[in-house]
């Protein structure tokens, strides 16, 4: 039977610290890694898009399940990137608009 180790089941906090390491070596162990490795400017270029690809994956994923609020939100970003070419600006914007949306009583009217 699991103990308890401050409040927290003993195989949980294993499972965290398991967790926690894993994320830690394969960190490490990638700057390691690119130690090794000349960057070309193809592999730079690959690098510096690297980012990009993975954010527009997350909020891809997010809006085909999202409700309208965050459709809005992503209105308001494109909007403002479109105008401004800011993409912080832009996230930030998107942002305050689905939350605000859903901070209305009763939700905004469509």
């Amino acid at each position: 039977m699991p103990t308890e180790i401050l409040g927290i089941n003993s195989i949980a906090l294993l499972a965290i610290v398991g967790m926690a390491l894993a994320t830690y070596v394969t960190r490490a162990g990638g700057f390691w890694l690119m130690g090794f490795v000349t960057i070309s400017p193809r592999i730079e270029r690959f690098l510096r898009q690297t980012a990009g690809g993975v954010l527009i994956a997350i909020v891809t994923a997010a809006a085909m399940n999202g409700d309208w609020t965050m459709w809005c939100g992503l209105g308001a970003t494109f909007a403002v990137m479109l105008a401004f070419r800011r993409p912080m600006t832009a996230i930030l914007i998107g942002m305050a608009v689905a939350a605000g949306l859903r901070w209305l009583p009763g939700g905004f009217p469509v």
